[in-house]
């Protein structure tokens, strides 16, 4: 039996670099009671090297049937979470071929040695979905590696009385009988674990922004807004003009929060749009501060993704500073008061992260998210602000749409600003030992 393959070594068992996704069309039928889903995914393929097979993930979901350019394949066998397609002959590098998948069950989430559970997931009343970063091929067969990013196009069919929201501007909305159709589409593309279906009976909140903003929340709740529902997600206009004038322009047609009806234990991040229990729902900083996080990660992990996980500080370690810049514009504490602050909470931590390449068991580790709002905040103290933000506009634009490293950061940071930024921030990047805080 031949290996197969992986394409990020802190994911093993994921990813296929032979090929790429170049969109995803998903026509989904999900009964609540029961959680039962039927699915047929078309798939524009882009071969990326000679190869007679297509390897996808797609997780406790049996499959009825595949074809590719409209025939069968030489064969089709599914091998624990993934999908092995075996091609009539060898494709050759650039060519383009139509995938269609049609599968179906009872999804549920993936666990992983490292990372937890993660993906399709049972709410009291609905589903939520979480990607991040092992998620994706629980409801769709996919090519889930977070450099490989494709357009899509979701429509999910579900009970009437039901809210279904997903990544996108709403297409179409479509009732027959005792269903309701939601077409959803994206066109920037997106990377598999950014993918998600939220489901649920909500009512939507409209908010006043510079883009299409709203918030779905637990039926019956939407007309009686609480000054700890205003305190975060009745800001997040405020959050996101702030957010334009530092990161540049939101770069989605729309943004969405969804509060579900059952707490979580954590937000749940996807492109153009975030998740929250309604434990969230609070006047607490500890709860504010997870609002303008997931809203940063549309400019700092969504529209410009990591290539491999190892290089998680370049999200999470910039949605966190954006924690801090939120925290000075909306007058609570500075962000110097907050690099302090943790400077000093990492100094009595243990030591034994490198930033840069923190390994799959540490890559979600609290130290990962700290330590590179601090790095940041070491290179925005060298700079100063306006070469700061200004670094970060041009990172968010010019590398829009795209995959990115370390070193791509650093090497654009030098160039942006006209410092040494490799030898100002390497201390912060590769060391164990935490540097000292500037300034």
């Amino acid at each position: 039996m031949s290996q197969l393959p992986t394409a990020d070594d802190y994911l093993p068992g994921h990813g296929d670099r032979s090929w790429s996704a170049r969109s995803y069309e998903l026509d989904l039928s999900y009964k609540v009671v029961g959680n039962r889903l039927a699915g047929e995914a078309r798939i524009d393929v882009e071969v990326l090297e000679r190869t007679d097979r297509l390897v996808l993930d797609l997780a406790h979901l049996d499959v009825a049937k595949v074809t590719v350019g409209g025939k069968a394949p030489a064969k089709f066998e599914k091998r624990r979470h993934r999908l092995v397609v075996r091609l009539r002959e060898k494709a050759a590098v650039g060519a383009r071929l139509a995938l269609v998948v049609k599968y179906g069950g009872h999804p549920r989430p993936v666990v992983e040695k490292h990372h937890g559970d993660a993906g399709w997931e049972e709410l009291s009343d609905g589903v939520i979905v979480a990607g991040q970063p092992h998620g994706a091929p629980t409801w769709f067969p996919c090519n889930d590696r977070p450099d490989d990013k494709a357009t899509y196009r979701i429509t999910v069919t579900t009970d009437v009385g039901y809210t279904v929201v997903s990544n996108g501007l709403l297409d179409e909305r479509r009732r027959r009988g005792s269903s309701e159709s939601w077409t959803y589409v994206m066109d920037v593309p997106m990377a598999t674990y950014l993918a998600t279906v939220q489901i649920g009976r909500y009512d939507i909140v409209e908010h006043d922004g510079p883009v299409p903003l709203f918030s779905a929340v637990p039926q019956g709740t939407g007309r009686h807004r609480t000054d700890a529902y205003d305190a975060g997600f009745g800001r997040q206009a405020d959050m996101l003009r702030a957010f334009e004038g530092w990161f540049g322009p939101y770069p989605f047609g729309s943004y969405a929060a969804v509060v579900t009806g059952d707490d979580l234990e954590i937000p749940l991040e996807s492109q153009s749009l975030s998740t929250f229990g309604k434990n969230f729902v609070s006047e607490e900083w500890e709860q504010v501060r997870l609002v303008a996080h997931e809203l940063a990660h549309q400019w700092f992990g969504n529209i410009v993704t990591l290539r491999h996980w190892r290089d998680i500080w370049l999200h999470e370690g910039f949605a966190c500073y954006s924690e801090w810049l939120w925290s000075e514009e909306s007058g609570r504490e500075t962000a110097q008061w907050w690099a302090e602050h943790h400077h000093a909470k990492l100094a009595d931590a243990d030591q034994d992260l490198a930033l840069i390449d923190p390994g799959p068991e540490l890559m979600f580790d609290d130290r990962v998210y700290k330590r590179g709002a601090l790095t940041l905040h070491a290179l925005r103290t060298a700079v100063g602000d306006d070469a700061f933000f200004d670094l970060l506009r041009g990172w968010t634009s010019e590398h829009a749409g795209g995959s990115v490293t370390t070193e791509d950061f650093l090497a654009f940071a030098a160039t942006r600003t006209g410092t040494d930024v490799a030898s100002l921030l390497r201390p912060w990047l590769a060391q164990k030992k935490l540097p000292a805080l500037p300034g």
